[in-house]
C-alpha cells in the first residue's frame, strides 16, 4: 500500500500526516525543520507528498522534498476543503487539514507534474510584479480622473511617472532574464510568431505554464481553466462554464484572444463564424482563447513557428 503524506503549511511550521499509519507530527517551517522532515520521509520510503498551495510559503519545503527524490504534489486548497465538506468534516485545525490533504490525495490520485525550477519561479515573480505595476498605473489613472485640484494632480503625475519608470526597468529585467536562457529565447520567439501574442503573453506562458508543449489539447485547456464543464440533471441542461486552472494564464490569453480575433486571420475567421452561428460574443472569445492555447501548445511541441506551421 502506498505511503501518502499530507502537509499543512503555515508561516512557522509544517503539520504532517502520514497514511496509512495515521501518524501525525509537526516540524518548523525553516531549514532545520525541513531538513529533518526530508530525512524522515526518505527513510520511511514515502510514495507521495502533498502540500497545499499557500501563496508561496510551501515552495521551500516543496523544492527540498523534490530535490530529495520524493514525488511532490502542490494541491488546490479549494478542492481539499470541498473534499472535507463532502466527508462531513467541518472542523478546521492544522492537524486536521494535514490529514484531509493526505486523504484527498489517497482518494483522488491527482497526476504528479514536475515543479517549476528556480529560474522559472524567478521569471514568474518578475512577470507577476510587472502585472502588479500595470494594475497600479491603471488604478492611479482612474483616481486622477476624479480629482480636479492642481496640487493633487501633481501628486498623481509624480507617482505615475515613478510607476512608468519602474515598468520600464521591469521590462528591461525581463528582457535580460529571457536572453540568459537559449531555450526561453527560442520559445518566446515561437510564441510571438502567432499574430496576437506579444511579449507579455509569451512570458506569462513561459513563467506560469511550463507544461506547454508536453500535454495534449484537452489537458492543456483544463490546466488553464478553459475546459468547459456542464450542469445537467435528467432532461435539464444548464449552461457550460469555465473556471479553476491558472488564472494568470487565463487572463493573459483573454487579452491575446481580443487582439487575435481582430488581427489573426485564422482566429478572426473562427470567431466570426461562431458569432454568425448565433454564439454570444463572450462565448466566442472563450472559444478563441481555447483555440489559441491549442495552437501555442502545438507550436512549442513541434518546435515550428506560426509561419512555418
Amino acid at each position: 500500500m502506498d505511503i501518502i503524506v499530507g502537509i499543512d503549511v503555515s508561516k512557522d511550521r509544517l503539520d504532517v500526516h502520514v497514511l496509512p499509519v495515521c501518524e501525525s507530527f509537526c516540524v518548523g517551517n525553516d531549514h532545520a525543520g525541513i531538513d529533518a522532515l526530508v530525512s524522515r520521509l526518505v527513510e520511511a520510503g514515502v510514495d507521495v507528498v502533498a502540500l497545499e498551495a499557500t501563496g508561496g510559503l510551501e515552495m521551500v519545503a516543496a523544492a527540498a522534498l523534490t530535490a530529495a527524490g520524493l514525488a511532490v504534489l502542490v494541491v488546490n486548497p479549494a478542492q481539499v476543503r470541498s473534499y472535507a465538506h463532502a466527508l462531513g468534516r467541518h472542523a478546521k485545525t492544522d492537524t486536521i487539514d494535514a490529514a484531509v490533504i493526505a486523504a484527498f490525495v489517497s482518494a483522488t490520485r491527482p497526476p504528479i507534474r514536475p515543479l517549476r525550477d528556480a529560474q522559472t519561479r524567478l521569471l514568474s515573480e518578475l512577470v507577476t510584479r510587472r502585472r502588479q505595476i500595470v494594475e497600479m498605473i491603471g488604478a492611479e489613472q482612474s483616481r486622477a480622473r476624479l480629482i480636479a485640484g492642481k496640487d493633487a494632480q501633481k501628486s498623481f503625475k509624480r507617482l505615475l511617472a515613478a510607476l512608468r519608470r519602474e515598468l520600464e526597468n521591469l521590462d528591461a529585467d525581463l528582457d535580460d532574464y529571457i536572453r540568459k536562457s537559449e531555450v526561453w529565447r527560442v520559445r518566446e520567439s515561437l510564441l510571438r510568431s502567432v499574430p496576437g501574442v506579444g511579449p507579455t503573453v509569451a512570458r506569462t506562458l513561459l513563467a506560469d505554464m511550463p507544461e506547454l508543449g508536453t500535454l495534449d489539447r484537452r489537458q492543456i485547456a483544463a490546466l488553464a481553466g478553459l475546459a468547459p464543464w456542464t450542469r445537467q440533471s435528467g432532461q435539464w441542461r444548464g449552461k457550460s462554464f469555465i473556471g479553476g486552472g491558472r488564472g494568470k494564464v487565463r487572463t493573459a490569453l483573454f487579452m491575446a484572444a481580443l487582439v487575435a480575433s481582430r488581427h489573426n486571420p485564422v482566429l478572426k475567421a473562427f470567431r466570426d463564424k461562431l458569432v454568425e452561428s448565433g454564439k454570444p460574443k463572450k462565448v466566442a472569445i472563450v472559444a478563441v482563447m481555447r483555440k489559441l492555447l491549442t495552437i501555442l501548445n502545438a507550436i512549442i511541441r513541434d518546435d515550428k513557428s506560426w509561419q512555418s506551421a
